[in-house]
């Protein structure tokens, strides 16, 4: 007889009494152990498994420079002041102004960092718009099938169909957004339906394999099954595709404000750029304001580099056999049963 089953004589087995031996552990656990181990393995863990991959440092560090520029730099940068400075200063010739002046003798780095934020904004705005309904739609799309799937696949065929560009900019000429979170809306609105199709894609693969048949099995529901068990296979795929959306909408952005689409009443990127070749003459004029349209250009091209680099190497977190090797909890024995890459 098996120890789960309850004994023929109306009595009960031990394991009945006392639970089965992991309930057992647990609750001979104390809790500042099973706190150590869910601070290993949900934070620890992964950021060990994240730094040991030098694209995950080097793209790591970009990302976290911008994020301090964009914060803390603000308020330690003074904001940039008309007549601080001489007309087309160039760089690295007055540290108290590193990168130079532009046309009315603001500092070009003062203007750089107090741009950024807008940016950083605009980029969030992006990510959280085109990953959001592209997951939700994918995913669903792709586990529950038949009308529910065609319906959604309808919908993002007609927004495929849509002219990006010119839908943007008309658009940006209806509403005129000034806020950066509403501009990195618009301009992402053309960027969720084709990730929406290929996570549904992925998803009808992953629904049909036991691990999903099994949670199916055991009466989970679907929000948790998509949760739990469909969303950690699709989500390097996921992290790839966020980051790739935050470089779309500041290429984007950028070049609308650089035409003169968008308006314009603070400092970005673009609005440096398209200053510098409007007012500057930067392109005809390099020697004198080629520094003022060069350094946004470096920012951006760092700023899209680093994200680039950092979904690439968080691709390895996922990575279950590399999670067991690097944890500090889990028994040797399951490590080695990990396998090797």
């Amino acid at each position: 007889m098996s120890n789960n089953e309850p004994r023929s004589d109306g009595g009960v087995t031990q394991e009945s009494i006392f639970g089965t031996d992991d309930d057992t552990e647990r609750r001979r656990t104390p809790p500042a152990e099973r706190a150590r181990r869910a601070f290993d393995f949900y934070i620890a863990t992964p950021f060990r498994v994240a730094w040991s991959d030098w694209r995950t440092r080097i793209g790591g560090v970009g990302v976290l420079f911008y994020l301090l520029m964009g914060t803390l730099g603000v308020w330690l940068v003074p904001p940039p002041q008309i007549n601080e400075g001489p007309y087309y200063l160039q760089p690295f010739v007055d540290w108290s102004m590193p990168l130079g002046t532009d046309n009315l003798g603001r500092g070009v780095f003062k203007t750089l960092v107090h741009s950024t934020p807008a940016m950083m904004k605009m980029a969030l705005a992006g990510i959280v718009f085109s990953i959001g309904i592209a997951v939700l739609v994918g995913m669903i799309a792709g586990y529950k099938g038949g009308v529910v799937d065609t319906i959604l696949m309808t919908i993002a065929d007609v927004f495929i169909t849509l002219p990006g560009l010119p839908l943007i900019i008309v658009l940006a000429a209806i509403f005129s957004p000034q806020d950066p979170f509403i501009v990195g809306t618009i301009i992402a609105i053309d960027q969720w339906p084709g990730l929406a199709r290929m996570l549904r894609s992925q998803v009808l693969s992953l629904r049909e394999e036991d691990f999903v048949e099994a949670a199916r099995s055991i009466g989970l529901s679907t929000p948790t099954i998509v949760g739990q068990e469909l969303v950690p296979k699709v989500a390097p795929f996921v992290l790839v595709s966020a980051a790739s959306a935050a470089v779309a909408v500041i290429f984007q952005s950028v070049a609308l404000y650089f035409i003169g689409v968008l308006p314009f009443n603070s400092f970005n990127w673009g609005v440096m750029m398209q200053l510098a070749y409007e007012q500057g003459n930067a392109i005809s004029a390099p020697g004198r304001a080629g520094h003022w349209m060069l350094f946004p250009l470096l920012a951006i091209s760092g700023v899209s580099f680093s994200l680039i680099l950092f979904s690439q190497g968080l691709d390895r977190v996922f990575n279950p056999r590399l999670l067991a090797r690097h944890s500090e909890t889990i028994p040797e024995d399951e490590q080695d049963g990990a396998g090797d890459l």
